[in-house]
């Protein structure tokens, strides 16, 4: 069943932009095999990442990712299945943000900036709404 997988952790301290350029590479290696698609955004301080594909697949993923270092307190929070893809031709697209200007990055209205603030929190999400999200950063 075709599914989407978001998490978000907080990045290690020794996780330099060429390590970011490294997980790149390999997800965009990798994942084509796994027929994987998705979006990493990425801060000074935080990972968001959306995995689409096989249910079973990212999940298996998702469970390897949990264990690399170069993050920390990966939260799961929205996972379900989708009708298509968000990120068809996407191996792996990513996206550099600032967190603290979030409002002169994307066209997200207050209410939507505030759902990206509790994404970053960790904190649960509609999963139509983090989609949503993701899709502003990614236009």
């Amino acid at each position: 069943m075709l599914s989407q997988l978001v998490y978000v952790s907080s990045r290690s301290e020794f996780c330099t932009d060429q390590e970011i350029q490294k997980i790149l590479a390999s997800c965009q290696k990798n994942n084509k095999d796994k027929d994987i698609t998705g979006v990493l955004l990425y801060s000074l301080t935080h990972f968001v990442q959306y995995l689409e594909g096989e249910y079973s697949e990212i999940i298996h993923l998702y469970d390897k990712i949990k264990e690399d270092q170069r993050h920390k307190k990966a939260v799961m929070i929205s996972n379900g299945p989708i009708s298509g893809r968000v990120f068809p031709s996407w191996q792996m697209g990513a996206k550099k943000f600032d967190n603290y200007a979030i409002d002169y990055q994307s066209d997200m209205n207050g209410h939507e900036q505030e759902t990206f603030r509790n994404i970053l929190a960790g904190k649960n999400s509609n999963n139509a709404h983090t989609i949503a999200i993701m899709k502003k950063f990614f236009k």
